[in-house]
């Protein structure tokens, strides 16, 4: 293990290497010992759309759904130039960085937001390792270098994971089957059928997992929105 990471991380990094080939990672413990509340691990190889894949904490996934609907946000913008965003107070950030964004996650609970690139060598865009505390306050030096070193190990270990052991755990693959079933029901392709889902999602305010699984279920039509254009 690192010498410069904590007792506590060091611990979360042998426990990630314990778990090669698992799909469930430690990201609780590791967020404790970050002095985090939560931690989503979310990848986009490739450049593609941020797609969470795991997370602890009750309001992770929320945080993450949330950027899924309006089509932006921190973990978007650090997946997207493999830079860190660090807010400690999100009271304090302008929300026009992502229009909309801050005060839904303020009314969600979230005080402090960090996002940290994966990272590989040679850099390769895998994703972000994102996390947020219910308080305000920055990461410490100690806890800076703890994440940066939690994210490398779990780059290496997404790198090495199979792809099926991934989409095993992706939390939004149900968003992707109701895109799939729009496409059948109004002609229109896949990535059109993504944004009727987000924009219900936003103008009704639920999450796009609720849209999601209120298509798949039947529940949900979109097919009579007069402002649909077929192809």
């Amino acid at each position: 293990m690192p010498s410069e990471v904590t007792g506590e991380m060091a611990a979360c990094l042998h426990t990630i290497a314990a778990r090669a080939g698992s799909s469930r990672l430690p990201l609780g413990q590791c967020a404790h010992a970050l002095g985090l509340d939560g931690l989503a691990l979310v990848l986009a190889p490739g450049g593609r759309s941020p797609e969470l894949w795991q997370s602890s904490g009750p309001q992770a996934e929320a945080i993450e759904d949330l950027q899924m609907v309006q089509g932006h946000g921190p973990t978007w913008d650090t997946a997207r130039t493999g830079r860190a965003i660090l807010i400690p107070d999100l009271v304090k950030e302008a929300d026009e960085h992502w229009p909309g964004l801050v005060p839904a996650l303020l009314t969600a609970g979230v005080a402090a937001l960090f996002t940290l690139p994966l990272r590989t060598a040679p850099p390769l865009p895998l994703g972000t390792l994102a996390g947020y505390r219910t308080t305000p306050g920055p990461l410490t030096p100690a806890q800076l270098t703890d994440a940066r070193h939690l994210t490398g190990a779990l780059a290496r270990l997404v790198t090495e994971s199979t792809p099926a052991l991934i989409a095993d755990g992706m939390h939004f693959a149900e968003v992707h089957q109701a895109a799939g079933m729009l496409t059948s029901q109004l002609d229109l392709p896949p990535s059109h059928t993504l944004l009727l889902l987000r924009a219900h999602a936003f103008s009704h305010n639920i999450s796009l997992l609720e849209a999601a699984r209120d298509v798949l279920a039947r529940r949900l039509r979109l097919d009579d929105d007069p402002g649909i254009n077929r192809r």
